[in-house]
């Protein structure tokens, strides 16, 4: 045990501080000053990648608000020339009614002019261009729900394409329900007639150059339950409805006792033929013009559908 003691004495000759001292000054330890910048250069490394995070975050929000304000003008700018355009269209409607008033009153006073006057209101039903009212269906089609808040002025979300309504679907439910005996079509109060064209501009649908908008409701005037039954037995309403519950697109119907459609807008007389000539090109009046010619269309089919 003795000589164990000795060895450990002779072992640990210097205090530890005087051991550190040596190991300093041989350039093994690191020496205080040292640590002390190490410590510092790590604040400042952590204090500037606080900064920078804080300037992204602020020019983010920066750029989130002018983006926002970016949106709202241009909503308030579509709001106010749909307002002008309302008005000049309520505006000349009014007029075509004075019109139509004193042309009747000048008619009705002779016999020839009323015969003119009935072949004219035959003319008006066939082109769509006098407002009507009766029973017939209520066709909603909508756009699929959005899980995101869709951004259209710079946003990064991007939109399926799947999941809205197309030219093409309205197109599809009008012809079908033409082919199923309706009398009368409008589409969110735009009504059709025999030139009528349905057309996508940009993210838009336009029916006779005026955009309608998510849902789009199509009325039909007829008999409510022949047209459900010809409707729901269109091959291509069948198929419609698989890819509306495909994409989650909604794509529903009801029967409705009374609806009222507008009058089309004014037609632009192109040609004109002396009365009685056999060989004048046009239809007969009395039958309510279909859209095959002016929906149809070159639209991309939907993937998948």
């Amino acid at each position: 045990m003795g000589a164990s003691l000795l060895d450990d004495v002779l072992a640990e000759t210097l205090d530890p501080a005087y051991a550190q001292a040596a190991a300093r000054r041989a350039g093994t330890e690191p020496s205080r000053p040292a640590r002390g910048r190490g410590r510092v250069l790590v604040a400042l490394t952590m204090v500037g990648a606080g900064l920078l995070v804080a300037v992204t975050y602020d020019q983010a929000a920066a750029t989130a608000q002018g983006r926002q304000q970016v949106r709202a003008a241009l909503v308030d700018d579509i709001q106010l020339s749909s307002d002008v355009g309302d008005d000049l269209t309520a505006e000349l409607e009014d007029l075509r009614l004075e019109v139509g008033r004193t042309r009747d009153d000048l008619l009705a006073a002779s016999a020839v002019g009323q015969q003119a006057l009935d072949a004219l209101a035959r003319a008006e039903r066939g082109a769509a261009a006098v407002a009507v009212t009766g029973p017939g269906l209520l066709v909603t089609l909508a756009n699929a729900e959005s899980d995101a808040d869709d951004d259209p002025v710079g946003g990064t979300t991007e939109v399926d394409p799947s999941g809205r309504v197309r030219d093409g679907d309205l197109q599809l439910v009008v012809n079908a329900l033409w082919a199923a005996g309706a009398e009368a079509i409008s589409i969110d109060d735009q009504r059709l007639g025999a030139t009528t064209a349905i057309r996508f501009a940009g993210e838009a649908v336009l029916v006779d150059f005026r955009p309608v908008t998510n849902p789009y409701e199509i009325r039909a005037i007829g008999d409510p339950d022949d047209l459900a039954a010809g409707f729901l037995e269109n091959p291509q309403v069948i198929a419609l409805a698989d890819v509306s519950n495909t994409f989650g697109l909604r794509f529903e119907f009801a029967k409705v006792d009374e609806l009222t459609l507008p009058a089309a807008s004014t037609l632009e007389l192109r040609a004109a033929s002396p009365a009685g000539d056999p060989d004048a090109p046009g239809t007969d009046p009395d039958t309510e013009p279909g859209t095959e010619t002016g929906t149809e269309t070159d639209t991309e089919p939907r993937p998948g559908g």
